[in-house]
């Protein structure tokens, strides 16, 4: 995909506050090619950007779909106060709006989180609101994890999320991914009664990625995005 199949999502933080695109400064995942997308917080504002897939059929997506991407809590000015996200199921064009959300926590050392709410607050603490799942796994500052999060909606209109990780050391980006289960975050399954994660399952919508932020000089990274939408 390219720049010109990307949109921001409305009412996020604007350029001044936080500085966003392509750059090839900054190192890459192993096997990554010249260029990455990276976000870098100017001022202390708190709120997120985020884009979502804007290409026929998948703005929005009738069912579920499956997002994979290299991630990274970028080295800056702390360890904590923002989050790096991918997206499925976004319902609307807004930031405030809700999906489920795969990212990285706002902790030191950081978790892998599968969290359902909206789109602005990222991916909190590990234990945070709207937390589905956390890895048992926590990593470092400026660790590229290779990611995916499977939306599979089931007929009866229960939402299949499934977590995945590539291990970037012995698989690099040049080669086919060897998706792994992550430890600590079984299949989960959004009913849709609305127990499990005590809302209604999110069985629509956009996909993307984003940058939720509350402090100044934080930074996130990302690298082979790759979306794809359920058929049936």
């Amino acid at each position: 995909m390219g720049s010109a199949d990307w949109t921001f999502l409305n009412d996020g933080l604007d350029i001044a506050s936080v500085d966003r695109g392509v750059t090839a400064g900054i190192a890459r995942p192993p096997g990554g090619g010249t260029f990455l997308y990276g976000f870098n917080s100017l001022v202390a504002a708190k709120g997120a950007v985020a884009l979502f897939v804007n290409l026929q059929h998948f703005a929005p997506m009738a069912k579920g779909a499956t997002i994979r991407g290299c991630v990274q809590r970028g080295p800056g000015g702390g360890p904590t106060g923002f989050s790096p996200f991918l997206f499925v199921c976004g319902q609307g064009t807004s930031v405030n709006d809700n999906a489920y959300l795969l990212g990285l926590s706002d902790d030191d050392p950081h978790r892998i989180v599968l969290r359902k709410g909206s789109i602005v607050a990222g991916v909190p603490e590990s234990d945070g609101p709207g937390v589905l799942l956390r890895s048992s796994e926590s990593f470092t500052q400026g660790t590229w994890l290779h990611l995916r999060l499977d939306a599979v909606v089931n007929p009866n209109g229960d939402v299949v999320l499934t977590v995945m990780r590539n291990e970037l050391d012995a698989n690099p980006l040049v080669v086919p991914p060897q998706w792994q289960p992550v430890a600590g975050m079984p299949v989960f399954i959004d009913d849709q009664l609305g127990i499990n994660s005590g809302s209604q399952p999110l069985t629509s919508g956009r996909g993307g990625f984003g940058f939720a932020v509350a402090d100044v000089t934080r930074r996130g990274f990302f690298d082979h995005i790759q979306l794809y939408r359920q058929f049936q």
